[in-house]
């Protein structure tokens, strides 16, 4: 199993969430990977600081909660090989042949999700001497064998083209965020992560999972060549949410979904946008987004659903009155009238 494997992180204004999380993926037991990290052009140094953790003189945050802490600490020995490209080199294939541990990707302009994670997979592709691709966000922590466990579950099924992990919570370690994926409720174009808030424990039937789910939570979602060279790139229709199901309704009747219990990513989840699950956690431009792409998503592939997806948009927009959380209503209402 000498597969290899380029890690895409993702980062926006976010180099305290990434150093520490490079911090534990560079404690991967798995040997065979390159590691790319994309800025989506951040205002607050992001690549330079980076750079100052790679040469030595940054330390990473180190969480309160051994239970995190030691996948990230001891910090790891320094310096760590780096290279910096434009985005226009990183996929033209004007590209270095001594590729370093670390490549950093400038993008020059916020993408968003999909086109950031993008900008990676494209350099890859340029490059064309790789077998998977980990998409992996920026406010995660991973076990030192994460990476094995999907690789072994993805090559046990060959139809499988995209894997997920077992997402924690980073500041509930003892709590479920997500066991791989989730449901996809398409009447409301709503979802649902598989055994959310439960407690975690190790008995786990990943083929009962694999059932159930609709698709790869973004937090952690490992991904075939083939499976990108057959399906195509993240759709870039979507800013923000709804990029992981529609890349799996496009894959559908071509590949499966696959879940590996025993990768453990510890997740803050939506620690740059404010992203939270609960309602009341959800900043103002979660909440745009989420919406937007709701409509997005359902015109694209289940149009005769709109009247109930509308309808259940009338319910989100009472929750905000009812909040009195009188901008937000202005701005679903807005969208909606737009769209």
């Amino acid at each position: 199993m000498n597969k290899k494997v380029y890690i895409v992180i993702l980062n926006w204004n976010g180099w305290k969430d990434t150093i520490e999380c490079l911090e534990s993926v560079f404690r991967n037991q798995y040997s065979n990977y390159k590691v790319i990290v994309c800025d989506n052009a951040s205002s607050d140094g992001s690549l330079d600081k980076i750079k100052q953790w790679a040469d030595g003189k940054l330390k990473a945050n180190i969480s309160d909660d051994s239970r995190i802490a030691i996948h990230t600490s001891p910090m790891l020995e320094k310096p760590i090989r780096y290279i910096e490209y434009t985005r226009e080199n990183a996929e033209s294939g004007v590209l270095k042949i001594d590729e370093p541990p670390l490549i950093l990707i400038q993008t020059g302009e916020n993408l968003g999700f999909a086109g950031g994670n993008n900008v990676g997979i494209k350099y890859a592709l340029a490059r064309n001497d790789f077998d998977y691709i980990w998409l992996l966000n920026n406010d995660t922590v991973i076990k030192p064998d994460s990476m094995i466990h999907l690789l072994q579950r993805i090559q046990e099924q060959p139809s499988v083209g995209m894997c997920g992990s077992t997402l924690l919570y980073y500041h509930q370690p003892e709590k479920v965020q997500a066991l791989g994926g989730a449901t996809y409720n398409k009447w409301l174009g709503i979802s649902k992560h598989l055994s959310a808030y439960e407690e975690f424990n190790n008995l786990i039937n990943s083929n009962k999972i694999e059932k159930q789910m609709d698709y790869i939570i973004g937090a952690s979602m490992f991904v075939s060549k083939k499976f990108i060279e057959d399906i195509g790139l993240i759709s870039e229709d979507y800013f923000l949410y709804y990029e992981e199901i529609d890349w799996v309704i496009r894959a559908s009747g071509k590949y499966n979904l696959g879940y590996a219990p025993k990768s453990i990513v510890y997740h803050k989840e939506g620690a740059t946008i404010g992203s939270s699950s609960a309602s009341m956690g959800k900043s103002s431009l979660a909440d745009y987004f989420a919406v937007k792409s709701r409509l997005i998503f359902t015109k694209k592939f289940f149009s005769y659903t709109l009247p109930t997806v509308y309808l259940g948009l009338l319910i989100v927009i009472f929750n905000r009155i009812r909040r009195k959380q009188w901008d937000r209503v202005e701005m679903i209402l807005k969208i909606i009238i737009d769209r």
